[in-house]
């Protein structure tokens, strides 16, 4: 537990993946009290490194930090504010006005605005894709650029950060192989979890009462895959495979892409504080 430096400065992060965690990590260690809003049903791949685990878990904890899963507006300003880390499932963010925080973090990633608006906050940043930054009703203070490669992590206070290509990052020569969808709708059932090393052609999961199996389109390191009895949908994104065996310790641990958007979110904040 830390206690809050920054206590007249209430942040709200909406989301709670794995990118999104890098922030929330961030900022709270920073010193800043934070509640986190979520869906109820959150479906991070990388989900041993993202605080929205607490949904399901009541607890999640990330490289030393705990996320405690709340039932109410009070209950969260009320441990945030105690220097803990509180998430609170509401999806519409319904409970922004009440909370009244002095910046609000949108970190869902959705590749599209799902409401967040610049009145809701004296100080609003969104994260990728969906989001302007700028003046006018509709943009917003300050947009990350989430797209992996030089301008990663970049602070745009007008305009808009790169389009969404639809093709995840390279690594290690990989793109769009490393991402496995589901081959038709059900309920996931694992037959591998986060951190195995798996070969290419080897069955994944299965989904559904058929038992239609999921293959690993690589060879390498289950990097994220959804919990099991998930439900999912055919196209959706459901695992992910790290083509480099030797990050196997770092499935657990947040990523340098988190990391970096996390590191920009928190100089976004501080500059708007001490008003650099």
């Amino acid at each position: 537990m830390i206690k809050p430096v920054f206590k007249d400065n209430l942040i709200v992060v909406r989301g709670a993946g794995d990118i999104a965690s890098g922030a929330i990590y961030a900022l709270y260690k920073a010193g800043f009290p934070v509640i986190i809003l979520d869906i109820a049903n959150p479906s991070a791949i990388r989900r041993k490194v993202a605080f929205c685990e607490a949904v399901f878990d009541g607890k999640c904890t990330l490289e030393g930090v705990t996320c405690t899963l709340v039932k109410s507006v009070q209950e969260a300003k009320d441990l945030a504010l105690n220097g803990e880390l509180p998430l609170l499932i509401d999806a519409e963010g319904k409970s922004i006005e009440e909370l009244k925080p002095k910046i609000l973090v949108d970190a869902i990633l959705a590749k599209i605005n799902l409401g967040t608006k610049r009145s809701m906050a004296d100080f609003v940043i969104g994260l990728g894709p969906g989001f302007t930054a700028g003046n006018g009703e509709n943009n917003l203070h300050c947009v990350v650029e989430t797209m992996r490669g030089h301008n990663l992590g970049r602070l745009i206070y007008n305009g808009a950060p790169l389009p969404n290509t639809g093709v995840p990052g390279v690594i290690a020569g990989v793109a769009e192989e490393r991402v496995i969808h589901a081959p038709t709708s059900g309920k996931i059932n694992l037959l591998h979890d986060i951190g195995d090393i798996v070969e290419k052609g080897e069955v994944l999961a299965t989904i559904g009462e058929e038992k239609i199996p999921v293959p690993a389109t690589i060879s390498g390191v289950l990097r994220g895959i959804l919990r099991n009895e998930y439900p999912v949908t055919k196209g959706s994104k459901i695992a992910d495979i790290d083509p480099r065996r030797e990050q196997q310790k770092n499935c657990y641990t947040i990523s340098d892409k988190s990391r970096s958007i996390g590191g920009s979110v928190l100089t976004a904040v501080m500059t708007y504080i001490t008003g650099r």
